[in-house]
């Protein structure tokens, strides 16, 4: 399970630095259009949801009692269903702002390496008691992890759409 994991954190995170790579500093933060966000804020978004986890890890967790991957398959027809609209909670909202692009590059490297890290030292079987997703019970760290690239992938398709259509300007 590990190695299949962490080939797929790899390519998650691969898929997601090459687009944010092809954005020139200024598209970057180029509005796609009215209410949507830039390519910084989606960037943003997604560390602001992927970080942490190194701590949530570390915290209590208990011998999982039910299939550690029982959500994934709900996460995944929740989160990439890219016709359903979604509307983020206020703490994991962007700051409107103009984004560095390569220092949220960084950020987003040092997410994938601490999911990496998780992946080969945690029991990914182990469920996490200190926080929880709404509308779910909680996650073990195998959930968690799918979570953060599923979650990953969403954003990384609006992406590859905001860089079409600000590259189509």
């Amino acid at each position: 399970m590990t190695t299949e994991l962490q080939a797929n954190i790899v390519g998650t995170f691969k898929k997601l630095n090459e687009i944010v790579l092809k954005f020139s500093e200024t598209g970057f933060n180029t509005i796609p259009s009215q209410g949507r966000w830039t390519a910084g804020q989606t960037a943003q978004h997604i560390i602001l949801a992927c970080s942490g986890f190194p701590k949530l890890f570390k915290g209590r967790t208990e011998k999982t009692t039910r299939k550690p991957d029982e959500y994934i398959k709900q996460l995944k027809s929740i989160f990439l269903d890219f016709n359903t609209k979604m509307d983020s909670p206020e703490f994991l909202k962007p700051e409107i702002t103009d984004y560095n692009k390569n220092s949220l590059t960084l950020k987003l490297l040092t997410i994938e390496s601490d999911l990496l890290l998780a992946a080969e030292t945690y029991d990914v079987t182990l469920t996490c008691l200190d926080f929880e997703l709404p509308g779910f019970e909680k996650f073990t760290i195998l959930e968690w992890i799918n979570f953060a690239l599923i979650h990953t992938q969403r954003h990384t398709k609006q992406l590859n759409d905001i860089y079409r259509y600000t590259n189509n300007l």
